[in-house]
């Protein structure tokens, strides 16, 4: 069944697919994932606190199985090695989220990173920089981690 579900997430964001001309959502959905891998392994260690976190963050912002959710992770496991920089997922996702949704996937960047309960430096610098290649204000993206941080901010 994983095998399936890893073939139709291969066939449907593969770069360059019909699907993926078809279906932006299959490509916002990897990109997205990809982001949140990211920070999860810029502190050079993946804890099972932030695989949990991880899997939580897909399942709930795609409404994904936890089959389908393990399947997008893998997949963005191997986009993640293949990317050489941001701008490929940034791009896509600039195209297609409102403000709004930026600022609520920085939130979500915000959770991977504190799932450890610690905050690595190479983490504050990831989520840094993607937020502005997502064009998130620097008043808005203070606010997401202080949010996480349970400040209320």
């Amino acid at each position: 069944m994983i095998d399936k579900i890893k073939q139709f997430f291969e066939n449907q964001l593969a770069p360059g697919s019909d699907a993926m001309a078809q279906d932006p959502d299959h490509a916002l959905q990897l990109a997205v994932a990809v982001l949140l891998f990211e920070v999860a392994e810029s502190d050079y260690e993946q804890l099972p606190e932030e695989r949990d976190a991880l899997l939580a963050a897909v399942k709930t912002t795609f409404k994904l199985s936890d089959k389908e959710s393990s399947a997008l992770l893998l997949m963005a496991e191997a986009e993640h090695a293949d990317a050489t920089d941001y701008f490929q997922f940034t791009r896509l996702i600039n195209q297609h989220y409102t403000a709004e949704q930026k600022i609520e996937l920085v939130e979500k960047l915000w959770q991977i990173a504190y799932s450890d309960q610690q905050l690595h430096h190479y983490e504050e610098h990831v989520i840094r920089r993607l937020a502005e290649l997502l064009y998130v204000p620097h008043t808005a993206f203070m606010a997401a981690k202080h949010r996480v941080m349970g400040t209320g901010q």
